[in-house]
């Protein structure tokens, strides 16, 4: 419901603006916009079902190898039955042996005594028979459960294998954005904790500078400290082709009336993300491609408080740095 509420105040501010801003304009903030939203939806989309994969992956693994252990225990048993039933088969054939070298010391004995061991004699082949049989079927039985064993071997080693690349992938990732958040730290020195956080999180590194540090109250125009700032963040992403930039304008809730060409928190909140951008492109080998401007205005508050302190607080630009993806990407589409 809050959603909605924020499209209809959108649309009631792009219908505002749409007089006093060339069309143009207008058609490539909204393009700009729409870009940074479809974005971060996706980021959100794509960590989510990294981290859902990687579980079902582990998962399954973990299944494969209780069946693993199932089947060997069954083939343990199975050759402990083969060995028993070859025992017992040896045996029986001892036996046949013995009753027929008695079947030939008594055969001066009585019909009777002849027909009663000849009927042993044949009970004993049907259980050899039997025997026979039942070593053959438990022999394929044996042969199919190594055949079994074998394929599930072969798919428990392609899982593990698919979930350590993955594992990888994502370590690698994790270690190159904390070596990123490690030069932004070294590059803004004496800058952290005096209107400047660096925090890692979510698979991205936010960079988050206070109004104060950018922007008098009202405007948009970064003063010279903040230039300082930007300049030597920016050369840090000259460093790093690989990453993603989504610069963020924040204000607090306090109403914004116009003033000269700004409209209200959405529109400063924009300009000021636009300033940053401009700042990093224009003093530094920065690709534009890589960087998207948006300005989230009031609804993504750090502090719920609404004091002065917690308004201050909310008051500010967030740049995020984002990896890109396309290892992670090219392996999920080959799997």
């Amino acid at each position: 419901m809050v959603i909605k509420k924020q499209h209809i105040i959108y649309i009631l501010i792009v219908g505002a603006l749409f007089s006093c801003v060339p069309a143009k304009k207008y058609e490539e903030l909204k393009t700009k916009q729409q870009a940074c939203r479809d974005e971060n939806s996706a980021l959100k989309a794509l960590n989510q079902d990294l981290e859902e994969q990687n579980l079902e992956l582990k998962a399954s693994v973990e299944a494969i190898q209780k069946q693993l252990i199932q089947f060997q225990s069954d083939m343990e048993k199975k050759r402990t039955d083969y060995e028993t039933m070859g025992k017992n088969y040896n045996t029986l054939k001892e036996t046949y042996r013995l009753l027929s070298e008695k079947n030939n010391k008594q055969s001066s004995k009585s019909k009777t005594a002849t027909d009663k061991l000849m009927k042993q004699l044949q009970q004993t082949q049907l259980d050899l028979q039997a025997q026979e049989d039942a070593l053959r079927a438990l022999e394929t039985s044996l042969l199919k459960k190594e055949a079994d064993l074998k394929k599930l071997s072969a798919d428990l080693e392609a899982r593990e294998k698919r979930v350590n690349e993955l594992e990888a992938i994502i370590n690698k990732k994790d270690q190159a954005l904390a070596n990123l958040k490690k030069k932004v730290k070294e590059a803004l020195l004496g800058f952290e904790n005096n209107g400047l956080t660096i925090e890692q999180k979510n698979g991205k590194v936010y960079v988050s500078l206070d109004e104060s540090l950018l922007f008098a109250s009202g405007s948009y125009k970064v003063g010279s400290k903040g230039t300082e700032v930007l300049k030597k963040l920016a050369k840090v992403l000259e460093g790093s082709s690989d990453i993603d930039v989504v610069v963020e304008g924040h204000t607090d809730n306090v109403p914004l009336k116009s003033k000269g060409d700004i409209e209200d928190n959405w529109d400063l909140s924009v300009k000021r993300a636009t300033s940053v951008v401009k700042i990093i492109t224009t003093s530094s080998k920065v690709s534009p491609k890589r960087l998207t401007a948006a300005g989230r205005s009031e609804y993504l508050p750090l502090d719920l408080s609404n004091t002065v302190e917690g308004r201050k607080k909310n008051r500010r630009i967030e740049v995020i740095l984002t990896p890109k993806l396309d290892e992670l990407f090219e392996l999920l589409e080959s799997n």
